[in-house]
């Protein structure tokens, strides 16, 4: 997926595991297939997982990157309103790979799909659940930093210019632009939240028709707290949209923010993994036809 995507086997895993996590021994390890772009993740028994970095960085920087994470996992934890993995310790390279990785507890149940959970209500009301819990955590005099998404939206033009130029032949690039022209400018929010950051449907799980666990949780943070109705925009149908907005009690302004939001996630999945990850450039597609069908 990536130009400087790394790659580690399960025998180098077992390696690690023994050699650093030696309460682990002997328990069964094995690679999961996933639409994940970040990590690689490899499934230690029955109740753990670790964490690999699929990009490469400066070790110490990435080490320092996975600690903050683990303290953000860790207050998410504390005030999710549904089960999230839980941090164990962070592994160091060797074994021929160059990077630290994570050690969590697993959480059991099936990755949410763009369509598969569109039209429940129930589903609907748990993501507002989920959002309205965490907006509730205390910011303690934090404050968004970027670069990512959650604080300007005029800071991304720069990257949705280079998705336009590389989804000419994909997208109907003339009608996108004129619909990032209108959503750029909306007026920022004049407060932050805490928000998970990146509400996407890989990274909720779900059984029957309920939101079960939330996953990748070290981004939790202040943000724009329109930023987290992303998942509306990437699970739901108008429908269940609207229940899912009247639920947590979001203006008009807010709404239009977290489409915004959506369109500038959705903008850089379907030409970027195009050839390398049809899970999210199909969620990037479904997205923008939603964002489409709405008339933003």
């Amino acid at each position: 997926m990536h130009e400087d995507q790394l790659t580690i086997t399960v025998e180098q895993v077992r390696h690690l595991i023994a050699d650093q996590f030696p309460q682990f021994r002997g328990q069964d390890i094995r690679e999961l297939e996933t639409a994940g772009t970040v990590n690689a993740i490899f499934r230690i028994g029955e109740r753990h997982a670790a964490r690999f970095p699929l990009r490469t960085m400066d070790p110490a920087v990435s080490l320092r990157t996975l600690e903050q994470e683990i303290e953000a996992s860790r207050e998410f934890h504390e005030y999710c309103a549904f089960p999230s993995p839980v941090p164990v310790g962070i592994g160091q390279w060797g074994a021929g790979f160059p990077m630290p990785w994570l050690v969590q507890t697993w959480i059991d149940g099936d990755v949410a799909t763009p369509h598969g959970l569109s039209t429940s209500l129930d589903f609907a009301r748990d993501l507002a659940h989920l959002i309205s819990a965490l907006r509730k955590v205390d910011l303690k005099g934090r404050t968004f930093s970027g670069p990512g998404r959650g604080g300007k939206l005029t800071d991304h033009d720069a990257w949705m210019e280079v998705c336009f130029e590389k989804s000419k032949s994909l997208l109907d690039v003339a009608h996108l632009r004129r619909m990032w022209k209108r959503l750029r400018v909306l007026p920022p929010s004049r407060t932050e939240a805490m928000c998970h950051k990146d509400l996407i449907p890989t990274n909720l799980l779900v059984k029957g028709e309920r939101l079960i666990g939330v996953l990748d949780t070290g981004g939790f943070g202040p943000a724009d707290p329109a930023l987290d109705l992303v998942a509306g925009w990437h699970l739901l149908n108008h429908e269940t949209r609207t229940t899912f907005r009247e639920t947590l009690g979001v203006d008009d302004l807010e709404w239009q923010r977290g489409a915004a939001w959506a369109f500038q996630q959705a903008m850089g999945l379907v030409w970027y993994y195009k050839d390398t990850n049809p899970v999210m450039a199909e969620l990037g597609r479904s997205t923008l036809s939603r964002l489409a069908e709405a008339e933003l």
